[in-house]
């Protein structure tokens, strides 16, 4: 019995954990300053647009640059997420530099799947489900987030983030798959081999062969951070397998000529160590399935040679469309798509990264806990220094116009996203803490969901209702008829009505119509219009515009879309109709809500794509073998230059059987001779109506240059209201011995910077008892004994359901007050009555 104490004692000394699934590296960011404190008030009347007189954008990848620059003056913000410990203890000690956490970003291993054969007769062995899904099983996650990333990472497997709320809601089915892809290098090496066989490879002397070549992997490896260590770690996995590995090291903007632009088949690469970054806290993550596995996510090349199984690609879809009737239903159906996933693995997902957001210790900005500074909705609304008005800033980022900027199929890349958000104004802004959607350019709206339909609300600036039957009104707009240059109503298609799930009614401010872009033409409902017209013209094979990339996600829209429908012009009131929900109303609204477009812009690049010359998107671009479309750099600029003058000449007026209607008699001339005005100034064409303007472009010499636009509507400090967001703080304290028979009592504190956090606070705290083979044994909810603590007490009969080894309790935590859940594991072991006695 002592030999029994003594190795289930030296197991525990090794295994015991009492931690978040976060790491601790250091004090947690300092409360930005409120107006009164930071900002003379006087300096703030009148003022509108952004708090600083001018940005720019300076290309630096060198994140070891980034205390010294700081320190040095020369720059005062990095946009790039520090996940280096080397560089974040060298900025937490700076007295000239300050940080701000956040948690969305992901690396993952992105998959060739065409083949098996690709363009040169050469196989690829990622084609075949199996060995994509058996690499999950060769890869120690935990390597990757421990030794390569330093702690400032955690293993993950899944394409749910393991900090938002869904990977709490399906915790238990988490850990289970978790559980069954844990690293196992001897599985996956059977897998491997017994596939590649099928294949007609042959393995001879530790080296696979196909057709008398060694079969041969092209691995795009990023340099700019820790993917260049991760990229290496698996080319050696894949070598030891007895691959021959290239290694091409790449910078964002080379790799994605390659991973994205080009035609998988072409057989450029097979792997690439890849990165996502979401900007919002994403409270319903079910279109995960859609965007990262189906063709329906992008309209790149790559994600059309997506083929998932059938029933994986349908329950994407419905997920997608949130084809469901109850919470439970929902929770089935994401559960069943988490494992399809994993069989699929197009994307072996590796890390959730811990990411560090570098400024100088007198600038302050709101962050969002997902997307950090690059992907903070509210940066150019916060931006500013912390004792005066104005001034400009220089910011350093790992990449600057890494793709081309154009406002239909345009670039997706983080960096460039940054600086085109700065330059429009939403509807709707993220809760940088919480992803709940708050008004910008709304007054409000009213939602009408069908009854039973799981929809809940939070924020009080929309009403919910339900209804047993939404039906469409017979002259909504539902499809387009580009033949005849029109929209089509419900009363022409569906003669017999149709109903939806769920009615949005928007009502935008009523001064809407008042507010500018940035060339200083007046907004108009041509704005909103042009953009919806394009949706349908997109995804018709009789249109010039038609773009077969744009056909899945189009067909995906139509089936949830009912109609829509204005309702009053000036305010602006527009009714939305569709099928498709989500569990927050107010992310519905955001959803739902048109935007706009400047309508007169958006017209020049539709001229280009009709006459052949340019394309919005990368996939057309490549297949008419023309330029992708750019409005802000490149050789499109001068093409969509021309369009402008004849435009001004002529006075073009789009769809006009739909737009003459919407336009002012004068509004084209006007509009023309704005863009042409701005054109000749700045020599790019990209107009916003944000805080901020694009003023200069420098792609030689890698700079960009934003300034404040003082014709924006809302006073300059209408955001400085998010303080340090409350993200709950646990310590789970607990026996590390139970005898059989014995009940188990566990104490959980939860805290925020050392004090108790309040009950009110906290949404749920469950737990999960796995056994020592990885089984669930029971779940439930702890008990709160008061703010800040709680109690989990597992009965004699739960203790002995475990029989006797080594077990874990995990537990979620999640929080009214932020949405990021939080994590506590404890282990300890049962043994047989009277195990813990030992020899004196």
């Amino acid at each position: 019995m002592r030999g029994i104490v003594l190795a289930i004692s030296a197991l525990l000394l090794v295994a015991v954990l009492v931690v978040a699934l976060r790491p601790e590296i250091g004090e947690p960011p300092r409360r930005p300053p409120t107006v009164a404190e930071s900002i003379d008030a006087a300096a703030l009347e009148g003022r509108r647009g952004a708090l600083v007189d001018q940005v720019v954008f300076t290309r630096e990848a060198d994140v070891g640059r980034v205390t010294g620059l700081i320190e040095a003056g020369s720059h005062q913000v990095f946009t790039q997420g520090i996940s280096s410990t080397t560089v974040f203890h060298r900025l937490r000690d700076s007295l000239y530099t300050a940080h701000d956490l956040s948690y969305g970003t992901a690396a993952e291993l992105t998959l060739n799947p065409a083949g098996p054969e690709l363009a040169g007769g050469e196989l690829n062995p990622f084609h075949v489900p199996a060995i994509r899904e058996a690499l999950n099983r060769l890869i120690d996650r935990r390597y990757i987030a421990e030794e390569i990333f330093g702690g400032l990472a955690v293993p993950r497997f899944l394409p749910l983030s393991t900090a938002f709320p869904d990977y709490a809601r399906l915790a238990d089915v988490a850990r289970e798959l978790e559980l069954r892809y844990a690293h196992d290098p001897a599985a996956a090496r059977e897998v491997i081999h017994a596939e590649l066989e099928g294949l007609g490879a042959r393995f001879v002397d530790g080296q696979w062969w196909y057709r008398d070549e060694p079969v041969r992997l092209i691995a795009l490896i990023r340099t700019e951070d820790e993917r260049r260590r991760v990229g290496d770690y698996i080319a050696n996995l894949l070598e030891d397998l007895g691959f021959v590995v290239e290694r091409r090291y790449r910078t964002a903007e080379e790799a994605s000529r390659l991973w994205i632009a080009s035609d998988p088949r072409a057989g450029h690469w097979h792997l690439y160590t890849g990165s996502w970054i979401t900007v919002v806290i994403q409270r319903d993550q079910a279109d995960a399935f859609s965007f990262y596995y189906t063709p329906r996510g992008r309209a790149e090349p790559l994600w059309q040679a997506y083929r998932p199984a059938p029933e994986f690609d349908e329950l994407a879809e419905r997920l997608e469309r949130r084809d469901y009737r109850t919470w439970e239903e929902r929770q089935a159906m994401m559960a069943r798509a988490l494992g399809l996933a994993m069989e699929d693995s197009v994307r072996v997902w590796l890390v959730d990264q811990l990411n560090a957001s570098a400024r100088a210790a007198n600038v302050e900005v709101a962050v969002d806990l997902a997307g950090g500074l690059s992907g903070s909705a509210l940066w150019p609304y916060t931006l500013r220094y912390t004792d005066r008005v104005g001034g400009e800033m220089v910011f350093g980022t790992p990449g600057l116009l890494t793709e081309p900027w154009n406002p239909v199929a345009g670039s997706n890349w983080i960096f460039d996203l940054m600086l085109i958000r700065a330059t429009q104004d939403p509807m709707l802004i993220p809760d940088p803490f919480t992803g709940l959607y708050r008004p910008q350019r709304i007054k409000g709206a009213e939602v009408t969901v069908e009854a039973g339909v799981p929809v809940g609300r939070t924020l009080d600036w929309l009403s919910v209702a339900t209804a047993e039957t939404i039906p469409v009104p017979e002259a909504a707009w539902i499809d387009w008829d580009s033949g005849a240059g029109r929209f089509v109503t419900v009363g022409e298609k569906h003669p017999g009505g149709i109903t939806a799930r769920t009615r949005v009614r928007v009502r935008y401010e009523e001064t809407l119509f008042e507010t500018r872009w940035h060339d200083g033409s007046r907004l108009s409902l041509a704005d909103f219009v042009l953009p919806w017209i394009l949706t349908f013209e997109r995804a018709d094979e009789e249109s010039r515009l038609f773009d077969m990339a744009h056909l899945p996600t189009f067909e995906a829209f139509q089936r949830h879309f009912r109609g829509w429908r204005i309702v009053s012009r000036d305010p602006l009131v527009i009714d939305i109709y569709s099928d498709q929900i989500y569990p927050d109303a107010e992310t519905i609204v955001a959803a739902r809500t048109p935007v706009p477009t400047p309508w007169h812009a958006l017209t020049l690049g539709i001229l280009a794509e009709n006459r052949g010359e340019l394309a919005f998107s990368s996939n057309k671009a490549d297949r008419l073998q023309v330029d992708w479309m750019s409005l802000v750099a490149g050789p499109s600029v001068p093409v969509l230059a021309r369009h402008l003058d004849q435009a001004v000449e002529r006075g073009t007026r789009p769809y006009p059987a739909v737009l003459d209607d919407l336009l002012g008699e004068q509004e084209p001339v006007e509009r023309y001779r704005a863009l042409g005005d701005w054109y000749a100034e700045r020599g790019h064409l990209w107009v916003g109506n944000g805080p901020l303007q694009l003023h200069s472009v420098h792609p030689v010499e890698g700079s960009v240059v934003l300034r404040r636009f003082a014709g924006f509507p809302d006073p300059a400090d209408r955001w400085l209201t998010f303080s340090q967001p409350e993200v709950p703080e646990l310590d789970l304290d607990g026996p590390l011995v139970v005898e059989v028979g014995e009940a188990a009592v566990f104490r959980l504190a939860v805290t925020f910077e050392g004090e108790p956090y309040a009950a009110e606070g906290i949404e749920r705290v469950q737990f999960l008892l796995f056994d020592g083979r990885g089984e669930l044994v029971r779940r439930g909810e702890a008990d709160p004994l008061g703010d800040g603590l709680w109690n989990i007490e597992l009965p004699p009969e739960g203790v002995a359901a475990l029989g006797t080894g080594a077990n874990s309790l995990e537990l979620a935590v999640t929080s009214r007050r932020v949405a990021l859940p939080s994590f506590a594991s404890h282990v300890f072991a049962t043994v047989p009555p009277g195990g813990r006695e030992v020899d004196p």
